[in-house]
């Protein structure tokens, strides 16, 4: 999981946090696309395949929903296999879950964080869900689709079971080749 950046750069806070997210990308040297005030995609690199998070901000319902999508696609006669790795992930996640965008056969993980209502955010964690900074749930994201990506492979192309792909995808390799 990358380091978290509170205290790597001096970040103005911001009311939006869209804003923070786009200075974030910025930090890192991740390509984004800031399509509104409300909303930005960004492409991060991966250890299997790049990632496409995408972040929308509402500040009716003060919340911050991002996904992170796989560059991926599930073809239709494997979905329902997916549907059942799912489950089986989203069992062992304590933030977020994985879904699978319907119409794309994309799968994505994805979260919702509440806001303090009128909280600054910035690079303290000050404002985002119970103090956790901006940061931290983005690499728990990343962090997530990399520890996954291979039951994904193993499911889709691999025509292994949830279960199965789940174990091959857990094993912790030991020493060197």
């Amino acid at each position: 999981m990358t380091a978290s950046l509170a205290g790597d750069f001096d970040a103005a806070p911001t009311a939006n946090p869209i804003d923070h997210v786009e200075q974030v990308a910025t930090h890192r040297e991740w390509a984004f696309d800031r399509r509104s005030d409300q909303e930005v995609a960004i492409e991060v690199p991966g250890q299997w395949c790049d990632l496409g998070l995408f972040f929308a901000y509402s500040e009716d319902l003060s919340a911050l929903h991002f996904s992170a999508a796989f560059d991926l696609r599930v073809p239709k006669g494997r979905r329902q296999a997916v549907y059942e790795l799912l489950a089986h992930l989203n069992e062992k996640l304590w933030m977020g879950h994985f879904a699978i965008w319907i119409e794309e056969g994309i799968p994505m993980f994805r979260h919702t964080v509440n806001l303090i209502p009128g909280a600054v955010v910035g690079a303290q964690p000050d404002g985002i869900g119970q103090g956790l900074p901006l940061e931290d749930l983005v690499d728990v994201a990343i962090s997530e689709c990399e520890r996954f990506y291979p039951a994904f492979q193993f499911v889709i192309w691999g025509g292994k079971t949830a279960e199965d792909a789940i174990a091959a995808a857990m094993l912790d390799t030991v020493g060197e080749a």
